[in-house]
């Protein structure tokens, strides 16, 4: 299934940019994803462009209108045939998770708006925008960085971006708990030797021992992510066992 991502923003060259490189670049270059950045001042219906102006009822800062919005939103509507699944980045929005990625990755068009200036007027968003996605508690200056998280983020879940699935599946978060250390060549740095069972070739003990360790790492690290991570009996004893570990020294 290829994906169509469409960028809502002020700054489409910034958005570009990123999106051009590395992993994603080569993606969109083989047309396994597409991503269409649009310069929402294209959409102003005034000769000087504007697309933002004051609040009603008061207070600080400027909105982003309504029309130009609406209007790129039914562009874009036209272009594939269909209404995407439309996110609004904002700090109001639900925190983005791994989660969240693998069903949002179920699109096959996603458009995402990026703020600006003091938010963005409420009708618009009632009107088209089907979530608020947030990527952390904190404040940023425009929806430009969240909207190249999520979308390099859901890149990586489309099929034939990677170049084996287990790319992503092997990764922190994709099942819960964070990813094992791993180590490469040479297998002694400095005099610290990586951990002999990786030299050992038996697969079967070295899966384990990954596993292993991405519970520890998760109990260590992220002890909040045990309560919705997917636990074997193994798993659960072995958790058991280093939290008696902990509780002794």
């Amino acid at each position: 299934m290829k994906m169509r991502i469409d960028i809502i923003t002020l700054f489409p060259e910034m958005c570009e940019s990123v999106m051009s490189e590395s992993i994603i670049g080569r993606a969109r270059k083989k047309g396994i994803i597409e991503v269409v950045c649009h310069q929402l001042r294209d959409y102003a219906l005034d000769k000087h462009k504007k697309v933002d102006d004051t609040t009603y009822g008061g207070g600080m800062g400027m909105l982003m209108k309504a029309e130009p919005i609406a209007l790129c939103i039914e562009n874009i509507c036209g272009q594939i045939g269909k209404k995407p699944h439309c996110i609004f980045m904002s700090p109001k929005g639900k925190v983005l998770t791994q989660s969240k990625l693998k069903q949002l990755s179920e699109n096959d068009s996603i458009l995402i708006l990026c703020g600006h200036y003091e938010g963005v007027d409420q009708r618009v968003l009632d009107e088209f925008i089907d979530e608020e996605i947030s990527i952390g508690d904190y404040v940023l200056t425009g929806g430009e960085l969240p909207a190249l998280v999520l979308a390099d983020s859901l890149s990586r879940l489309v099929p034939g971006v990677l170049s084996d699935d287990l790319c992503f599946s092997d990764e922190s978060h994709f099942d819960g708990l964070l990813e094992y250390p791993q180590y490469t060549k040479p297998s002694v740095w400095r005099g610290i030797e990586i951990p002999e069972i990786l030299m050992s070739g038996h697969h079967e003990n070295i899966d384990k021992w990954r596993r292993q360790k991405s519970l520890e790492e998760t109990f260590r690290k992220r002890p909040d992510m045990l309560e919705n991570a997917k636990l074997t009996d193994d798993d659960k004893k072995y958790l058991e066992n280093l939290l008696k570990k902990e509780n002794t020294e």
